[in-house]
């Protein structure tokens, strides 16, 4: 009914039934693998009303929920890597499954680098609740991105922007309105005359005055 297919390596079908609803797949060499990819094999369809919760277990850690199955969700593409060591999903319990009873499915999960993919099929309003606590508390964990850098002169475009506001405040002074539009005339020596002084001005001191302007 199931297939795991770690990234890079071949696909498993090898399912070890732990009891009616709970399976798990053994994931040698679990600290390479970054990807693991669940899917239904299209053999068998879930009963009407059911699903499963997908989980991830590290030897000695718990399982830990990672997303779900259902027919209308029949694949599923997990980041196993970077999970933190410790931390068993809410469902654990409901996985049916304590480390135990893990390392006895695995058969030679005595090495320490077999981790486990474990499914467990519930009535889909379950799985879907478990799914979306694990959501809920993935938005409370984003990281505040700090805010970009206040901009500087040194940038070119922003330099820029600030001269042409300058020589557009300087045009709209000859406007009774301070407004400039299309019917408007510029004669080329007072373009020249800003020209002049906006270059004093900088000689003199530097960018400033055009940073309070803005």
């Amino acid at each position: 009914m199931f297939g795991c297919c770690v990234a890079g390596r071949l696909v498993q079908t090898d399912l070890v039934q732990v009891d009616n609803t709970h399976c798990v797949f053994n994931i040698p060499s679990a600290s390479t693998v970054n990807h693991v990819c669940v899917f239904l094999t299209g053999q068998t369809p879930f009963p009407d009303g059911w699903a499963a919760t997908v989980h991830w277990n590290w030897p000695g850690r718990g399982f830990q929920l990672l997303g779900m199955l259902s027919n209308q969700k029949p694949s599923a593409i997990f980041r196993v890597r970077g999970i933190l060591p410790g931390q068993s999903s809410q469902s654990n319990g409901d996985m049916g499954m304590d480390d135990e009873t893990g390392a006895a499915a695995a058969n030679s999960s005595s090495v320490g680098d077999t981790a486990q993919i474990g499914l467990s099929m519930e009535p889909i309003d379950q799985v879907q609740q478990q799914v979306a606590s694990i959501t809920s508390s993935s938005k409370s964990l984003v990281l505040v991105r700090p805010s970009a850098p206040a901009p500087t002169t040194s940038d070119p475009v922003y330099l820029t922007g600030l001269i042409l506001k300058n020589l557009f405040i300087y045009l709209t002074s000859f406007t009774h309105d301070n407004t400039l539009n299309p019917n408007n005339t510029v004669q080329i020596g007072m373009i020249q005359k800003w020209y002049d002084t906006l270059m004093h001005k900088l000689k003199v001191g530097g960018t400033a005055f055009l940073e309070r302007e803005d």
